[in-house]
């Protein structure tokens, strides 16, 4: 039993410096925070282990990352392209023009579009097509902060899901069948 309440502070304790070197990192680091991923195609078509096992990259995909002020307002926007491999990497610059430091917390990423001429409808698998928030870094090292979010998942045409909402011709407003 002692030995067990001797594990559980020295694990409480751990987390404590763990999560206090996070902090000071993320209070005093460099003037840049990189946010990165993959994109992929799913083609819901295939079987269900092809499906769900073989993704596979899609090279061009537009990612962007926006980040907003405590106010809500727009301060920052920047988007990247996809490689062979389908990785993006977006920098962001922590301070905006009028010296205003911009909080991850505060900024989202999502897909953008999808050069792939039968891999183009954004799903919103790991939230790519409604925006994911940045939460807790993946990766803080010296003055390296890194967000690495996804995968996210472009897919055909087929696999999209159907508008089921209907204007009703008489009175103008919408109802689902």
């Amino acid at each position: 039993m002692e030995r067990t309440s001797i594990l559980l502070i020295i694990a409480a304790a751990s987390f404590l410096f763990m999560f206090n070197g996070v902090a000071d990192a993320l209070k005093k680091d460099s003037e840049v925070f990189q946010v990165g991923g993959k994109v992929l195609c799913q083609d819901c078509t295939e079987g269900w282990n092809e499906w769900v096992t073989g993704a596979k990259p899609i090279k061009g995909c537009k990612v962007s990352v926006t980040c907003l002020d405590d106010r809500s307002r727009i301060v920052h926007y920047a988007s990247d392209l996809t490689d062979d491999a389908g990785n993006f990497e977006i920098s962001v610059t922590k301070y905006t023009n009028g010296g205003k430091e911009l909080k991850p917390q505060n900024c989202f990423l999502r897909l953008v579009s999808s050069p792939d001429p039968v891999c183009n409808i954004a799903t919103d698998s790991a939230g790519g097509k409604t925006g994911v928030k940045l939460h807790r870094p993946t990766a803080v090292y010296r003055d390296i902060v890194k967000y690495v979010l996804g995968p996210f998942y472009y897919s055909t045409p087929m696999c999209d899901e159907p508008d089921t909402s209907i204007v009703d011709s008489d009175n103008g407003k919408e109802s689902n069948y």
